[in-house]
């Protein structure tokens, strides 16, 4: 099931992709959220109200994909959780190339640095190095601490993606990231969420490729993880309680335009990036100058 945050009659809605369709959920029951993460803390993660939900919609809860403005898979994460260093090409592309981590590489990220699916993701005034990051995004569903590897990705109520756009002059400017990484409306996240249960559990194996204006500059598979999802919900859930809605990126591969000969690639206004990930979807953001 591809559940997807959408704005419409004045306010944000939460449907359900169905083909070239949308079933728009409050039309069918007025009671359902607007935000996917409350209804996830409401239901303990059961999506399959949802699902029959949509199953009874009338014609006239159902409106075409094609137009539709996408909002932010989930409205209001309590915690967006990133992961760096997460695939050992990209390790060696970078200046940690002589310090492979042993543990994963945890920092955050603010929700005003999001936009979703087909809205501009913006290169700031203070800095041309903004840098793609293609990543898959697992979505909490329901309460979970001190997790095992056999329970870990129970917790998990399914699948996005996300460019963590980086302002990589920033990044870098001490040995905390947070500042490169928290620039307004740099990433990108969407289309939708794919239910867990339509994917690999742990979304384990899936492809997923960058493009920018068309050009291949990522391509690699979830397999390859130093720190699998399971791995790094337990690491997490061993401090922190982890709630439904939250939202974890789980680290990029090589080929990001820092590390890109002779020289970097930067993305500019005018260029498009895109990130596929195998049986998710394909996350599309124009690029633009922040405005003055």
């Amino acid at each position: 099931m591809k559940i997807v945050g959408f704005e419409g009659n004045g306010g944000l809605r939460l449907g359900v992709v169905e083909g070239d369709t949308v079933v728009d959920l409050q039309a069918v029951d007025a009671s359902v959220p607007a935000d996917l993460g409350e209804w996830l803390r409401t239901h303990d993660g059961d999506l399959k109200p949802l699902a029959a939900l949509a199953s009874r919609a009338p014609a006239s809860a159902r409106l075409p994909l094609a137009g539709l403005k996408y909002a932010l898979p989930v409205a209001h994460p309590g915690k967006i959780i990133c992961l760096g260093l997460n695939y050992l090409d990209h390790v060696k592309e970078g200046p940690q190339r002589d310090n492979v981590p042993k543990f994963p590489s945890i920092f955050f990220r603010m929700l005003s640095t999001l936009v979703p699916h087909l809205a501009p993701i913006e290169r700031p005034q203070a800095s041309i190095q903004f840098d793609y990051e293609g990543e898959l995004v697992a979505i909490v569903g329901k309460p979970a601490k001190h997790l095992t590897m056999d329970n870990a990705v129970d917790c998990i109520a399914g699948y996005s993606i996300c460019n963590e756009g980086s302002i990589r002059e920033f990044q870098r400017h001490t040995t905390q990231w947070g500042m490169g990484k928290n620039f307004d409306r740099t990433g990108g996240f969407g289309p939708w969420m794919v239910s867990a249960d339509e994917l690999p559990r742990g979304a384990k194996g899936l492809k997923i490729q960058t493009r920018l204006n068309g050009n291949v500059m990522q391509n690699d598979n979830t397999a390859n993880m130093m720190f699998p999802l399971a791995e790094t919900l337990v690491y997490l859930s061993k401090g922190m309680t982890l709630e439904p809605g939250d939202v974890i990126v789980t680290g990029t591969p090589s080929g990001v335009g820092h590390a890109r000969k002779p020289e970097p690639v930067w993305m500019k206004a005018g260029d498009v990036a895109e990130v596929e990930v195998e049986g998710v979807g394909v996350l599309r953001n124009p690029v633009v100058d922040e405005r003055a």
